[in-house]
């Protein structure tokens, strides 16, 4: 019984974990928790598949550590094939059976620089995002008393 691809289906807490030999024969299904995923991952080496969610790449960097090869799954692909086999499958067996699959599109795996320049960025575009949406709320708000101030921060700024 050797294990040649795992399929995880990532979660908060509780991660599923499917397996299956070099015939595609199901060999193991197991249920872990956060902390027992290290040491359960230590003594295999196996192909794994991860569903791309926000700890892919964590998962992906730790279970590569060990020698593993790991590869996180595009949502889109994931989600058809889910749609697909939802009432037959879960998750983390579309997830073990897609990884074998040649056409699949995978998510490259970030470094923890590439995640915290991601990170600054995302903050920083949620910060704009706020700020237009509060620019244009104040605008709806003095059209109300027959202040028309031009789109535009600067030009909210120039009127206050």
């Amino acid at each position: 019984m050797k294990i040649t691809t795992i399929g995880i289906d990532l979660a908060k807490e509780v991660f599923q974990i499917h397996g299956v030999d070099e015939y595609g024969k199901a060999v193991l299904r197991k249920q872990l928790r956060r902390g027992q995923m290290t040491e359960f991952f230590a003594n295999l080496g196996p192909l794994i598949g991860l569903k791309a969610c926000g700890s892919s790449h964590h998962w992906a960097r730790k279970l590569g550590g060990f020698g593993h090869t790991c590869q996180a799954h595009v949502a889109p692909v994931r989600q058809a094939l889910s749609r697909l086999t939802s009432m037959i499958w879960p998750m983390q067996e579309v997830i073990c059976e897609a990884v074998t699959r040649p056409n699949m599109r995978f998510v490259p795996i970030k470094t923890v620089e590439q995640q915290a320049i991601l990170s600054v960025h995302r903050a920083r575009q949620g910060f704009v995002k706020a700020r237009t949406s509060q620019a244009n709320q104040i605008r709806g708000l003095l059209s109300g008393f027959g202040i028309v101030i031009p789109q535009g921060s600067n030009r909210l700024a120039t009127h206050a």
